[in-house]
C-alpha cells in the first residue's frame, strides 16, 4: 500500500516520521510533496528510500491513501485540481478540524476520512482523532485503524466534539508545556534551585505521572488524593491553585472555539462558491 503526503510541514513531518519509525509504513512506500520542495527533501535526507515528487498530482497518482496536510483555506483549490485523480478506490485523509468529512465528500468521489494527530504520536503515544465519511469502506476503516494503532490510540469521534477533542489531544501538549514552564519559572524565582535542575525534576515528574496514569492504578482525582495529605504542604499549594485558576480553562476553550468558528465561516464561504457534485 502506497501512502502519499501533500504537505510536509510540522504535522505532516511528524506523521511521516512516526509511521516510518514505528514500522507502520516502509519508507519506499511513502510519496510526498511540498510547496517548498526542500522541506520534503529534508525528510528524504533522513529516510533515503522515501520518494519526493514534484506535484500533488504525482503523489495522488502513485498513492492509495493520501494525507492532505495543508492549511484549511488551501484545501478547496487543491482538491478541485486533484478531483479527476481521486477515484473511489483511493482514500483521502484531511488532518484539519474546520472542514468536515461531509464537506470534503461534496468535492471529490474518493473515500474520505479525517485524522487529527497529536505531537505525542511522535513517541508512538497519545491519541489520534478519527472521523470517517459515509464513503469510507469497511476494509479501509480497518486499514486506517491498524495504521494509527502503530503510533497512537485512535479514537473515533463525531463532528460535534471535534474542536474540544482537538483542544485536549492536539493543543493540550502546548498548553501544559506552557504551564509546566511557568511552574519551573516560579520555582526558580522563589527558591535557590537552578533552572536546569527545576526543568529536569519537572520533566521527570510529568513523565512519571503519565506512566502512573497509564497503569490505571490511579485516576486523576485519586492521584491528587494520594499526594494531598490533609493539612500538609500539597494541600496548601492546591488551595492556591483553586483560588488563582478560577475559570481560566473555560476561557481557553472559549478562545479556541471562537477561532474555530471563524475558520469554519471562512471555509464555508469557499464551499458555497463551489458547485457541489
Amino acid at each position: 500500500m502506497n501512502v502519499g503526503f501533500v504537505g510536509t510541514g510540522n504535522m505532516g513531518r511528524i506523521l511521516i516520521e512516526s509511521f516510518i519509525e514505528s514500522g507502520a509504513i516502509r519508507p519506499s512506500f511513502i510519496y510526498m510533496t511540498n510547496r517548498t520542495k526542500a522541506k520534503a527533501e529534508a525528510i528524504q535526507n533522513i529516510y533515503l528510500e522515501t520518494n519526493v515528487l514534484d506535484s500533488a498530482e504525482e503523489v495522488v497518482k502513485r498513492s492509495d491513501l493520501i494525507f492532505i496536510c495543508v492549511k484549511p483555506l488551501d484545501i478547496h483549490p487543491l482538491l478541485k485540481k486533484l478531483d479527476h485523480l481521486l477515484t473511489p478506490n483511493k482514500c483521502l485523509l484531511s488532518i484539519t478540524s474546520p472542514i468536515s468529512v461531509e464537506q470534503l465528500e461534496t468535492l471529490v468521489d474518493c473515500q474520505i476520512a479525517r485524522a487529527i494527530p497529536s505531537i505525542t504520536n511522535r513517541a508512538f503515544s497519545g491519541v489520534s482523532l478519527i472521523t470517517y465519511g459515509h464513503s469510507c469502506h469497511k476494509d479501509t476503516k480497518r486499514t486506517l485503524e491498524e495504521l494509527f494503532e502503530q503510533i497512537s490510540n485512535p479514537v473515533q469521534i463525531e463532528d460535534d466534539i471535534t474542536r474540544v477533542s482537538s483542544d485536549i489531544v492536539s493543543c493540550g501538549p502546548a498548553f501544559f508545556s506552557y504551564l509546566l514552564q511557568k511552574f519551573v519559572d516560579g520555582a526558580v524565582a522563589e527558591t535557590s534551585i537552578t533552572k536546569d535542575q527545576a526543568v529536569l525534576l519537572a520533566s521527570e515528574m510529568i513523565i512519571g505521572m503519565g506512566k502512573l496514569l497509564e497503569t490505571e492504578i490511579y485516576t486523576l482525582p485519586t492521584l491528587q488524593e494520594k499526594v494531598c495529605v490533609k493539612g500538609g504542604v500539597t494541600g496548601k499549594g492546591i488551595k492556591v491553585l483553586e483560588d488563582e485558576i478560577g475559570d481560566m480553562f473555560e476561557k481557553v476553550f472559549q478562545a479556541t472555539h471562537e477561532k474555530y468558528y471563524e475558520d469554519i465561516e471562512e471555509v464555508s464561504v469557499q464551499f458555497n462558491k463551489i458547485p457541489h457534485k
